[in-house]
């Protein structure tokens, strides 16, 4: 399921969502040369996503993870790793995974920006991204594979799109086979059933199987940014503009 737009309005124009979404291509852009060099993009990867056996002090000095095409991304003991929890928001791996999670954040986050206004969504949104850091650091703390993507983030805005609005609908493109059709579903169902995907995929890498099995993919970051999310909304939220949020959503309807 790919949801493509949804039907609750914004009060005003959504800037910190566009400039979220311009430093996300900025960064890829430029800073990762939009993945033409794969020399520089490793580089990227490896000097600034997240690395948890660097952050807990458990990975060995020098132990490599191979990046491919001969090259490999050697733990290091940097004094900017500390910053790598922040920088590794902003980095993507591919074309993929960077128009992914633009798509999620500009669909779901205008609306979480709205009911709380811009710094508070600034603020929430890096504290997200931080508790997602935090969850994949716990699920494997001595991981000496780099964590790059702002999917971590997004997921916490994933999480309070659900309490604000759970009822709010959701267009969605879905496959069946040899058809591609669009329909639209309540927020609840979309937001629980791509949380309960994430479960799915993240529960064996907490048992004995975990250390075998492998997608590449940091679910455990985005468990933790959707708990996040869902548990610091309360906190952020704006009555004021939660209330004429709702009135406008009202007149829409």
């Amino acid at each position: 399921m790919i949801p493509i737009s949804d039907d609750n309005p914004t009060l005003r124009f959504p800037l910190v969502t566009v400039l979220l979404l311009g430093a996300l291509v900025a960064t890829w852009l430029f800073a990762q040369g939009a993945g033409l060099d794969p020399s520089l993009l490793a580089a990227s990867v490896c000097n600034w996503g997240m690395i948890p056996g660097e952050i807990t002090g458990r990975a060995r000095v020098g132990a490599g993870f191979a990046l491919g095409s001969g090259m490999a991304c050697l733990v290091d003991a940097e004094a900017r790793n500390i910053l790598t929890p922040i920088t590794s928001m902003f980095l993507h791996g591919g074309w993929g995974h960077l128009l992914g999670n633009g798509l999620f954040l500009w669909i779901f986050g205008n609306n979480v920006e709205d009911s709380m206004g811009r710094f508070r969504f600034v603020v929430f949104y890096l504290l997200c991204g931080l508790a997602a850091a935090a969850a994949q650091i716990a699920i494997d703390p001595g991981s000496i594979v780099p964590m790059v993507g702002a999917s971590g983030a997004i997921s916490g805005v994933l999480g309070a799109y659900l309490v604000l609005y759970p009822r709010v609908r959701v267009n969605i493109l879905v496959f069946l086979f040899i058809f591609i059709r669009v329909i639209a579903v309540p927020a609840w169902m979309m937001l629980l059933f791509w949380m309960g995907m994430q479960l799915l995929e993240g529960l064996p890498q907490i048992t004995s199987l975990g250390s075998k099995v492998s997608t590449g993919v940091a679910v455990w970051a985005h468990i933790g940014g959707f708990a996040a999310g869902a548990l610091l909304v309360k906190l952020f939220q704006n009555p004021r503009l939660v209330q004429a949020h709702l009135l406008l959503r009202g007149r829409s309807a």
